[in-house]
């Protein structure tokens, strides 16, 4: 770029107009440069030297006021109400058009204009005295004539004429000062007053002389900058035009993934550029996002808002997985039985599906003083809707709290009975199912499993059109247009929800048939448009296979959480119980009906059993068990009396028992534990056992083993 000249970037900026741009220009030095960094109103401005820099348009942004007696600079608004007057010249004009050229382009409108001669002019008959002071009226244009201006000359005597000077007419002609009044927006839309002096009108500052320069707020684009720069040309940076030489220089602006979306389908297909990779902590876990860096090339074919299902697998042993399936996917879904973990799980559930039945998988005690019923494991419960209803609620008796329950049906389903004459009488005796009315509040724990009769296999989208969300689902047939299912293998699936998504439909250049989606607001890449040209000819696009399933990981599913926030109430808190209340007697549950023999069922029920806490006061005797004696209230710290050792004496002790109920006795022989005596005279001190009582106890385990 030798031989160029460098300019100030605001004389440079001043000098141009919207209708010669675009215009490149090179930073060559100032106090912007080397990259520093500088924040001007919000906005970022790096500079180096050598930087190219594409100018697309200019904004008047204000008017930059230098006072040249002090070189003191401040700005003023472009609609600043203040009035100035032209400060005149102070150094001659040698011709009259010299002197009219620095006047307003509309001169018309700014007359009179007023003058001095300081030399003497001599115009035809008339003569023209030095010290005249002239007065422009008006042009006088004639074709084939030189021009000319009207003036009005004032005598010493207050004597006054007209005369009509040529322009190209020399002499010593001074500017006198003149009662025009210009505002800013009038100075700085005529080039010629922009390069001349003003003072203010009735203001402060009114006899300092200021110099007026227009301020723009410039556009401009660099390569590698992903915004339009704006910055205002008031920065101190010299700079060169190199248009003429930089024509064939490409400005590459990057652009995200929603930018890229903005544009036209007309841009479609087209091969792009990454310029800066994913983030390390992507939503997505997938084949091609490890693809997915910088310097890469991929073919961006369309654009469009693709329908998608958000589906996680139930949590177990193994991690948990989340899928972004399109509606496009092929594979068949059969419904599965929802879980449901609480009362108002199943109320929620009901409202979805009215008319909802559950099987009880867990068995719940009934807790009379707080109104909860018991429910055993396959009990089978049909929902009605919800009730308000008064329960105890573990309040002081007769005061009840009324809470919000669930209103259900406990039916009892006929079993199957066996092929006995009995049996079939007893079913036709019977005429429907028995239900029971129960009230099931809210706040209750619970555990449940949809009863489903539907087995029919459905489409992707199917299942969105009949049925609400969540929807727990299996699939049954994968689709066959993938490499490998992901879904298959589940035992269970649950579709959480369902969105319109921005999507890109992307594929690799070395893949170009192989496409994928890409959500444009859940993963950040920058990329440019190049052009290079497609793998194909024209007018040959390949027939595309998309993949229609892709994992994302747990913090996709909490960002989509946050955002599809719903202000919905969350389950109700079981009400305060009263603490001057006894503790509530809990009842066992009903035995399940899986498995109950058939005398079981004729039985009648009995609710005698005993609780576990009443076992530690039971005794052989049937007695309740006395206290334990309280220690005695001794004061002194003396050790407990010796017991005097007992003598070995002929003693015969006496004892009864209770006999033994489960063996079989002959009453025939009885013999008392009485008549047998220790023999004293024996160097051991063995019990001597009595061929009755041998032959006793020999029948009386011969009896425990018959039963």
């Amino acid at each position: 770029m030798a031989g160029m000249t460098a300019l100030p970037l605001q004389e440079f900026i001043a000098s141009l107009d919207n209708s010669c741009l675009p215009r490149i220009l090179q930073v060559c030095s100032g106090v912007y440069f080397q990259g520093s960094i500088y924040e001007l109103s919000g906005s970022e401005v790096s500079f180096s030297t050598g930087d190219l820099i594409k100018i697309t348009a200019i904004e008047l942004l204000s008017v930059c006021c230098e006072d040249i007696s002090n070189n003191e600079k401040f700005e003023l608004p472009i609609n600043h109400k203040g009035l100035f007057k032209v400060v005149p010249e102070a150094m001659p004009y040698s011709t009259v058009e010299e002197m009219m050229s620095l006047r307003p382009v509309g001169l018309e409108t700014c007359l009179p204009f007023t003058f001095t001669n300081h030399s003497k002019m001599t115009f035809d008959n008339f003569t023209l005295g030095a010290g005249s002071v002239l007065t422009v009226l008006s042009i006088q244009r004639h074709e084939g004539e030189e021009d000319k201006v009207r003036c009005h000359v004032r005598g010493q005597q207050e004597t006054s004429a007209e005369v009509c000077i040529p322009l190209s007419s020399r002499g010593v002609f001074y500017e006198c000062e003149n009662e025009e009044c210009f505002t800013v927006q009038e100075i700085m839309s005529s080039p010629c007053l922009r390069s001349r002096k003003f003072h203010f009108i009735n203001t402060i500052k009114g006899d300092k002389p200021l110099v007026l320069s227009p301020v723009y707020q410039v556009h401009a684009i660099m390569t590698l900058r992903k915004n339009v720069l704006k910055f205002p040309s008031s920065l101190e940076v010299d700079v060169i035009d190199v248009t003429e030489q930089c024509k064939d220089v490409n400005f590459v602006m990057p652009l995200s993934l929603t930018e890229v979306f903005s544009e036209p389908n007309e841009s479609f297909p087209a091969v792009v550029e990454i310029l800066e990779g994913p983030w390390s902590c992507s939503p997505f876990k997938c084949n091609w996002l490890p693809e997915i860096k910088k310097r890469e090339h991929l073919i961006f074919h369309s654009k469009g808002t693709s329908p998608m299902i958000l589906i996680s697998s139930l949590k177990s042993r193994k991690a948990q997985q989340h899928f972004l399936v399109s509606q496009q996917y092929g594979g068949r879904f059969r419904k599965r039985p929802r879980e449901l973990n609480s009362v108002y799980e199943l109320y929620v559930a009901s409202i979805q599906e009215p008319g909802l039945r559950v099987s009880v998988s867990r068995n719940c005690e009934e807790v009379e003083e707080e109104g909860l019923p018991g429910l055993s494991v396959g009990d089978l419960l049909e929902v009605v809707g919800c009730k308000e209803v008064k329960l105890p609620c573990g309040s002081k008796e007769g005061q009840k709290q009324t809470v919000e329950a669930l209103f259900c049906h406990r039916v009892q389903e006929q079993d199957e009975e066996d092929d006995d004459e009995d049996d079939e009488e007893e079913e036709e005796v019977k005429q429907g199912d028995q239900r029971e009315e129960i009230f099931l509040p809210l706040y209750m724990q619970g555990h449940f499993v949809e009863v489903l009769t539907d087995n029919k296999k459905y489409k992707l989208n199917d299942l969105g059109k009949q049925f609400k969300l969540p929807l727990d689902v299996k699939v049954v047939s994968r689709d066959t247009t993938l490499e490998t299912d992901p879904l298959v293998g589940f035992p269970c699936l649950r579709i959480e929800a369902a969105m319109m998504e921005p999507t890109i439909q992307a594929s690799f250049l070395h893949k170009p048939d192989h496409c994928f989606q890409i959500p444009t607001q859940w993963l950040s890449v920058s990329v440019c448009f190049t052009k290079d040209p497609l793998p194909w000819s024209t007018g040959q696009a390949p027939t595309c296979r998309l993949d229609t399933v892709t994992e994302v990981t747990d913090a996709f599913l909490y960002e989509f959480r946050k955002k599809d926030n719903s202000d919905a109430a969350p389950p109700p808190r079981p009400p305060k119980k009263n603490l001057s209340s006894s503790k509530s007697q809990k009842k066992p549950s009903r035995p399940s009906r899986k498995g109950v023999s058939k005398a079981d069922k004729q039985a009648p029920r009995s609710d005698k059993s005993v609780p576990t806490k009443e076992l530690g006061n039971l005794n052989l005797d049937g007695k309740r068990r006395p206290p334990a004696p309280l220690p005695p209230a001794s004061s002194d710290n003396r050790p407990p009396p010796v017991v005097p050792r007992k003598q070995s004496v002929p003693e015969v002790t006496t004892g009864k028992a209770h006999p033994n109920t489960y063996v079989h006795l002959d009453t025939t022989k009885k013999v008392s534990l009485t008549d047998v005596a220790a023999d004293v005279d024996s160097d051991h001190d063995y019990e001597v056992v009595d061929e009755t009582l041998a032959a006793m106890m020999k029948n009386a385990q011969e009896n425990i083993l018959f039963y």
